[in-house]
C-alpha cells in the first residue's frame, strides 16, 4: 500500500479480485485504500461469500494432505529504482530481518513457523515502474519473477498516495502464475521516511495475504469474518493506535495489535495461533502441493 507523507494510512492494493470463484485475472486489480479519516469501500473488495468460498476449498483440498510444521520460504527482492537507488543491500537485509522477527513472534503473539530465506537481489532501473508498479505490475514482473509457487517475489518501487503495497494470494497462483508476488513502497522498508508506517511491517501485513490471510476486519461483524476463530470480529479497519478499540458486540476486542489489521507500524506486533495455522494449510495446498 502507498500513502501520503501527511495523513497518511495503512492500504493494500490486492493484485486481483475474489469473483468468480478463485478463477480471475490478477491483471484485474482490487484495491483497498484508505485516507486518513476515511476508508472507502472498493468495488472488488471481497464479499462474504469469497471468504467461505476459500474455506470450503480449503478444507475441500486439504484431504490427505499434513501441512508442514515449518516453511522456509526462499525469497528474491527486486529493487526498482527511477536513477538514484533509494533501497541498499543492507536495508533489504534489515526488511528480511524483521519478516523473520514478526513471523517468528519476536513482537508478540505466536511464532507461526515461517521463516524467510533471501536467495538473491536484483536492482533494475526503470522510472516507469519506479512511479507506476501498479500500472506496470505486468511488464515488471514477466521481466523479474524468479522460481515457483513456493518463491516469494518481493517488488520494492515507489507507490502513489494512500497505498503501501499490494499483493497477490496462494489461490491465485494457478491462474496467473508470474503475477504472484508483493510489492511495496521503499518508504516502508525499517528506518524509512513515512512516519507511522516504517518499521517494516507493510512487508509483513502484505506477505500475510501472499501467505492466505484476509484482513481481521473482513466483512465486519458479520459471519464468516476474516475466516478465523481467534481474531475476533471488528467492524471497520483500525486507524492509529486506539486503546481498547471494540467496534463489534462479539466477544473480544478488536485485533487491533494483529498484522493484519491498520493500525500504525508501532503498534501492530502479533499474528495469532489460528492464523499460523491458516498459513501452513494455504501452503500445503496451494504451494505445495500440486493443484487438484
Amino acid at each position: 500500500m502507498a500513502r501520503r507523507v501527511t495523513a497518511v494510512s495503512l492500504a493494500c492494493l490486492l493484485a486481483a479480485g475474489l469473483t468468480p470463484p478463485l478463477r480471475v485475472e490478477a491483471a484485474q486489480a482490487a484495491v483497498c485504500a484508505a485516507a486518513h479519516a476515511l476508508r472507502v469501500p472498493w468495488p472488488r473488495s471481497p464479499k462474504p461469500e469469497d471468504v467461505a468460498r476459500v474455506m470450503t476449498e480449503v478444507t475441500r483440498r486439504l484431504a490427505g494432505i499434513t501441512p508442514p510444521a515449518r516453511i522456509t520460504v526462499p525469497t528474491w527482492v527486486h529493487v526498482i529504482t527511477g536513477g538514484v537507488r533509494p533501497v541498499s543491500d543492507q536495508d533489504v537485509e534489515a526488511q528480511i530481518k524483521t519478516l523473520n522477527s514478526a513471523y517468528g513472534g519476536v513482537y508478540g503473539g505466536v511464532d507461526t513457523g515461517v521463516r524467510f530465506k533471501l536467495e538473491g537481489v536484483t536492482v533494475d532501473e526503470n522510472a516507469v515502474w519506479f512511479t507506476d508498479p501498479v500500472g506496470n505490475e505486468r511488464p515488471m514482473k514477466v521481466k523479474l519473477h524468479r522460481g515457483d509457487a513456493t518463491t516469494l517475489n518481493l517488488y520494492i518501487a515507489q507507490l502513489s498516495t494512500q497505498m503501501l503495497g499490494f499483493s497477490s494470494y496462494p489461490f491465485w497462483y494457478d491462474e496467473s502464475p508470474g503475477l504472484d508476488g508483493v510489492v511495496i513502497d521503499w518508504r516502508s522498508l525499517p528506518g524509512g521516511p513515512l512516519s507511522n508506517y516504517n518499521r517494516g511491517f507493510t512487508g509483513v501485513h502484505e506477505i500475510g495475504h501472499w501467505l492466505g490471510l484476509f484482513h481481521t476486519f473482513e466483512n465486519g461483524c458479520t459471519m464468516p469474518g476474516d475466516g478465523i476463530a481467534d481474531t475476533p470480529m471488528e467492524a471497520s479497519p483500525t486507524e492509529g493506535c486506539p486503546p481498547g478499540k471494540d467496534t463489534c458486540s462479539n466477544p473480544g476486542t478488536d485485533p487491533a495489535h494483529n498484522f493484519m489489521d491498520y493500525a500504525y507500524d508501532r503498534c501492530m506486533s502479533e499474528f495469532t495461533q489460528e492464523q499460523a495455522e491458516r498459513m501452513h494449510q494455504m501452503w500445503a495446498v496451494y504451494r505445495h502441493a500440486p493443484v487438484t
